[in-house]
């Protein structure tokens, strides 16, 4: 029996940044006679486990992370902590949810691998309403257009994450000395609004999108994680020994500011695109289970600690990214230099989704002659536009919770739960698991819909202005 998995001509899945094996012998189909003898197997130069809980650990943090002791306040230093681990409880509850569903479908179907589109429009062909199954196709569609909708809304993100911190660093530079006991600025140099910074980045990320060797871009994921990496180390050394011995944090905040900490909160467990194709590339896919709940136990530990330390070290005073509240000496502003570095090459990696699953659409409506030309047009239009998204909302909080509250809740809270009653429902489902899904999609689906009415209200109440400031 062949050790490589089985994988379907044609299948192309944009879910992840990472490329995908590549060969699929067909020796191995005749052992999909039935249902009754599928099994999942692993390609011979796959991904170990260690290579894959890398893979998922990198897929579930970025900027998310750094908005956290905001999201934090937003709840209160009790209600935030317990909020986020039951959020990575739900989050991680409906990524296994995906992998079973797909799993039932590769063994139903006879099929080697099953994407989050195709396993949301097998789930709709297995519904007992007929309504459903016959629009099943747009299972896929739905599910495309949110992961093109939050891998766009990343971009949106990090435009503003960039703008932000290269304004306070240069803003600051003719004060920052060698002095990180004491975060003072001694003189400040006059600088431009955020949005003229958000507009001056726009010519290097086009250059950079026009990189479209997924193993090029590879190297510079490689940076991008040695760099962030290396940023958050120096971030939690410097706010544990900060610590005030006492303070009067509010242990709820108020219920009107819930909604932007579950935005937050939901971007930055939204790593649920990753996982099957994580799952498919390993050398031995029957250990992912493990590696899902000790992956994603990391990260949630992570994401408390710094949320809630962050939140301790800084109180009331504490900005949209951490990195902002950070000393004006040299070693800090490296800091915030080193993580931007690392989140301008992460741009290309969240951009190369959307652009594979629209520009290939498009180049096959023109000549071949003109296939190039279309091929560079789009990809520096779509760059435009999530600047200039990023312009019309440059408040880092507010982009990360909308985001995080329309696309972000779709793909890991509201959509899964429902998979699974479609696909099950036909064959006989328990009426306490029936709850749960609905539960968890009715959370899902409120929080969609107040936690982006709060976003777009705090934006409209707020003017936006020049709020980045230089000092904390």
């Amino acid at each position: 029996m062949s050790t490589r998995r089985l994988r379907s001509e044609g299948y192309s899945d944009y879910s992840s940044t990472e490329a995908t094996p590549q060969g699929s012998p067909t020796e191995g189909l005749s052992t999909l006679a039935s249902p009754s003898s599928y099994q999942r197997f692993g390609e011979t130069n796959g991904t170990t486990w260690i290579q894959t809980l890398i893979h998922l650990l990198k897929g579930n943090i970025g900027t998310g992370l750094l908005g956290l002791p905001l999201a934090v306040k937003n709840a209160g230093i009790v209600l935030g902590p317990i909020s986020l681990l039951v959020m990575g409880v739900i989050a991680v509850h409906c990524m296994r949810i995906l992998v079973k569903c797909a799993h039932h479908f590769c063994n139903k179907l006879q099929k080697p691998f099953v994407d989050y589109g195709d396993a949301v429009m097998y789930g709709l062909e297995a519904s007992p309403s007929e309504w459903l199954r016959t629009h099943s196709i747009w299972g896929r569609y739905i599910v495309g257009f949110f992961l093109i909708l939050t891998k766009l809304g990343f971009c949106c993100v990090y435009f503003v994450f960039l703008a932000d911190n290269l304004k306070q660093v240069i803003s600051a530079a003719n004060g920052t000395t060698n002095n990180c006991r004491s975060n003072e600025t001694a003189v400040l140099t006059p600088t431009m609004d955020s949005r003229l910074y958000i507009l001056s980045l726009l010519p290097f990320l086009v250059l950079l999108v026009f990189i479209q060797n997924l193993k090029f871009l590879s190297i510079f994921s490689m940076l991008a994680n040695l760099a962030m990496l290396g940023s958050l180390i120096m971030i939690y050394q410097y706010i544990v020994r900060g610590i005030p011995e006492s303070g009067n944090l509010p242990f709820v905040a108020p219920w009107k500011t819930y909604p932007l900490f579950f935005g937050t909160a939901i971007f930055a467990f939204e790593g649920i695109g990753v996982v099957l194709p994580l799952e498919n590339k390993m050398k031995n896919p029957r250990h992912f289970p493990l590696i899902l709940y000790v992956g994603m136990t990391i990260v949630t530990i992570l994401y408390i600690s710094l949320g809630t330390l962050g939140y301790l070290r800084f109180g009331e005073d504490i900005r949209a990214s951490i990195t902002l509240n950070l000393p004006n000496c040299w070693f800090y502003q490296s800091v915030k230099l080193l993580y931007s570095i690392g989140i301008f090459f992460t741009y290309a990696l969240q951009f190369y989704v959307p652009a594979e699953i629209i520009v290939p659409v498009a180049i096959s409506q023109v000549s071949e002659r003109w296939a190039l030309l279309t091929n560079m047009i789009l990809r520096t239009c779509l760059v435009c536009v999530t600047c200039l998204l990023a312009i019309l909302i440059p408040r880092l909080d507010i982009v990360i919770s909308l985001v995080g509250s329309v696309s972000s809740s779709a793909l890991a809270l509201i959509i899964p739960p429902l998979l699974e009653i479609t696909t099950y429902y036909s064959e006989g489902m328990h009426p306490l698991t029936i709850a749960k899904d609905i539960l968890i999609s009715v959370f899902g689906l409120v929080g969609f819909v107040v936690g982006t009415y709060e976003s777009l209200v705090a934006l409209a109440t707020h003017p936006i202005s020049n709020t980045t400031s230089a000092l904390v």
